[in-house]
Parts: structure tokens; C-alpha cells; sequence
């Protein structure tokens, strides 16, 4: 990964974890840079759950990525331990250079060294690229997903 560095995420990189959520249409419309408390206590909750990994790709000392990883054991599939993608964003200034790539392959990677059989994700439908993207990487367009706003 050369001078890119993957680690869990610590409070302080809240700010920039915040800022980059923020930072599209869809993220513009939901999130709330200016206060950071309902973030503090969700990074709380996070951290005090083993199967929760929040993490950060940091260059050059500046976190420059965030994605989450929560593992989910389950009784379908035989049993089987799967894992969910979430929250996968990539600073503005590191798109296109390869830095998605990497996060996903290290999240497939930590998948499989958590015992995981399957690695799941959603993405917004106008997310196109995106779509094309996860293709890229090996995921299939299996599922069709369904939320409920409370």
C-alpha cells in the first residue's frame, strides 16, 4: 500500500471522517459537519462493539478515506459469518487513484482473517459508478435492498 496506512478510526478523526460523508448530494442532504455530537456518541457505540471496525485511510498524516466493516454471524448459509461494507467514502482530492481499490481489498481481506464467507454491500441506486466500480471488484448485483426511514 506504499504510504497508505489502514487503521481503526480514533474521535479525532471524526471531523474529517464527517467531512468526507458530507461531501456528495446524497451525504450533503443527511449529514451534519457543524455537530459533531450524535457522531460522538455513534463512534462511542462503535468502538465498544468487537464486531464494528471503523477505520481510516491516512496519507501523508491526513485521513484521506473511511469505511466500516460489521461483522454479522448468522445461522443461513450453514452457520455462516458474513460480512457488511458500509459508509465507504474516498477524499475528493484521492479519486482515481486507486485508494477505493485498496480499501476494498483490505476489507475483503479482513473479512476472510474474521472468518467471513460472504461480503455484502449497498449502494445507492443513482450511484452509478459505483456500481460499476463493486462490478469491477467481483461483487454481483445479486439483491435488490429495501429501507425503512424510522
Amino acid at each position: 500500500m506504499g504510504d497508505l496506512e489502514i487503521r481503526p478510526a480514533v474521535a479525532a478523526d471524526l471531523p474529517a471522517i464527517v467531512g468526507m460523508l458530507a461531501d456528495d448530494p446524497l451525504g450533503a442532504a443527511r449529514e451534519s459537519p457543524d455537530d459533531l455530537a450524535p457522531y460522538v456518541t455513534a463512534f462511542e457505540r462503535l468502538a465498544g462493539d468487537p464486531n464494528q471496525h471503523l477505520v481510516v485511510a491516512v496519507r501523508e498524516g491526513r485521513v484521506v478515506g473511511t469505511l466500516q466493516l460489521t461483522i454479522v454471524p448468522g445461522l443461513s448459509r450453514k452457520g455462516a459469518t458474513r460480512s457488511i461494507i458500509e459508509g465507504v467514502r474516498v477524499h475528493t482530492d484521492e479519486r482515481g487513484s486507486g485508494l477505493g481499490t485498496q480499501f476494498i481489498e483490505w476489507a475483503v481481506a479482513e473479512s476472510r482473517r474474521q472468518n467471513c464467507r460472504l461480503v455484502q454491500l449497498t449502494s445507492d441506486a443513482t450511484r452509478t459508478d459505483a456500481h460499476r466500480f463493486y462490478e469491477r471488484l467481483g461483487f454481483s448485483a445479486s439483491h435488490v435492498g429495501f429501507k425503512l426511514q424510522l
